[in-house]
């Protein structure tokens, strides 16, 4: 009985609990905020690769072909802090039918250029001084935090923009918010295909144009469920 008496007890006091706890007035909603930049800077990943029968005249060729891109990018100006090694590798690679044992050395680099003038002038440079590899080609933008935090503030205020126009029939007001939650992505424009186009094409003196940037898409997405007032 006395278990019994507990039980019931308790019982008795979550109910009252909910009761007393009271449901608040809230409405939720989505904003979305955008803002599209022009590209001033690229990161470009570029490699060496070289092949042959003897490891160490496949090793020193890529050697000699990455130091010729290394002076380059020296003679461009660009800042050795924009440019940095990713991998080396030198790998054997064994023939069955033929038995024979062949190496295939690599060697890539990361560049930061951030004066995107430059950029037929050295993807034509470091292609004639050894590359033949483009890996990637991603358009960005210095002020990407300022743009971000813009994208944020615009979403934010069209979330509160459309929860006053639910709310403004009803006779209501919307009050502080309860919860935001974030999902904000970044588009990046890569033309790297019109990049390729020209190193295939052949040597020609007339100057040839392949950028083509775009625009970088700064999104941000918010949910937020404010109270009702």
């Amino acid at each position: 009985m006395k278990k019994i008496g507990i039980l019931l007890f308790m019982l008795f006091m979550a109910v009252s609990y909910a009761q007393e706890v009271k449901q608040v007035p809230q409405i939720s909603v989505a904003g979305e905020g955008k803002v599209k930049v022009v590209p001033d800077q690229a990161t470009i990943t570029v490699t060496v690769e070289t092949k042959g029968n003897n490891a160490k005249e496949v090793k020193k060729q890529n050697d000699d072909q990455m130091d010729s891109v290394l002076k380059l990018l020296k003679k461009m100006n660009l800042p050795t802090s924009d440019y940095k090694t990713q991998r080396v590798s030198l790998n054997p690679q064994y023939d069955y039918e033929k038995k024979k044992t062949s190496y295939n050395a690599q060697q890539t680099i990361e560049i930061l250029l951030k004066d995107l003038s430059k950029y037929d002038e050295l993807m034509a440079g470091v292609v004639e001084n050894g590359i033949n590899r483009i890996d990637n080609v991603v358009f960005q933008s210095s002020k990407l935090a300022q743009y971000q935090s813009e994208a944020r503030k615009m979403a934010m205020k069209e979330a509160k923009m459309k929860a006053e126009d639910y709310v403004s029939v009803l006779g209501q007001k919307v009050g502080k918010a309860m919860t935001i939650t974030d999902n904000s992505q970044i588009h990046y424009p890569q033309p790297v295909y019109a990049t390729m186009r020209k190193l295939e094409m052949s040597d020609s003196a007339a100057p040839k144009e392949t950028l083509a940037l775009g625009e970088i898409n700064i999104t941000a997405n918010v949910s937020v469920s404010f109270i009702l007032e």
